[in-house]
């Protein structure tokens, strides 16, 4: 029952933060949504920054597994970003990149909530990392690619958009058409023959090491 109870509290505040937002993330409002005893909120998690501290990792953890095997069969940039529109349509729907959004953004002004919250995040990175790194390796960008910083670049780009999205969702559908650009360019990399990749590769030699 106590093990129970805790994930009824993690939902909770999970749900409280898509819903309400970091602002209303009280204890009350927690333990109605979870349908338990307000008291159990310090019970279990001594306080309510530990309790949304430790919802964050329990939701990033979730939603990393939910989508790992489909990040494991992406072969290309074009792919991941394509998996990445399908991903942001089924977490508006859910809300959990909604939810560690609203955990950074209360980040800014509660530092005790910053180190559970870059740890959400870095669960999205990794996986990220991962794929750039695959499928990258054999590109003209492959030498010059840094997949730690693109990871890092693309997973803050995710969350941003999830908050960017509530005031402007044209501007929103408009970023991910941008990048979708930019994988067709790098898919035209990708198809040139040996020479035509190898001209590349010089020139981008050429222009980072000047």
């Amino acid at each position: 029952m106590s093990q129970e109870t805790r994930v009824k509290l993690l939902e909770g505040a999970l749900r409280t933060l898509t819903e309400h937002g970091i602002a209303k993330a009280s204890a009350r409002n927690i333990a109605a949504a979870a349908g338990v005893n307000q008291a159990l909120v310090f019970y279990h998690f001594g306080s309510v920054d530990e309790l949304l501290a430790e919802a964050c990792r329990h939701g990033a953890r979730q939603r990393v597994e939910r989508y790992r095997p489909r990040l494991d069969s992406v072969g290309s940039l074009a792919e991941l970003l394509a998996f990445g529109r399908e991903m942001h349509r089924e977490e508006r729907e859910h809300g959990g990149v909604a939810a560690l959004a609203q955990l950074l953004a209360g980040a800014q002004t509660q530092p005790r909530l910053g180190p559970a919250t870059s740890a959400g995040l870095e669960l999205w990175i990794n996986e990220i990392e991962k794929v750039l790194v695959r499928v990258l390796r054999e590109t003209p960008l492959g030498e010059f690619a840094d997949p730690p910083g693109l990871a890092r670049a693309v997973s803050a780009a995710f969350v941003g958009l999830e908050l960017y999205e509530g005031v402007d969702p044209d501007g929103a559908d408009r970023a991910l058409d941008a990048l979708a650009r930019l994988a067709e360019l790098a898919a035209v990399l990708d198809e040139l023959g040996p020479l035509g990749q190898r001209a590349v590769r010089h020139r981008l030699r050429r222009h980072t090491s000047g």
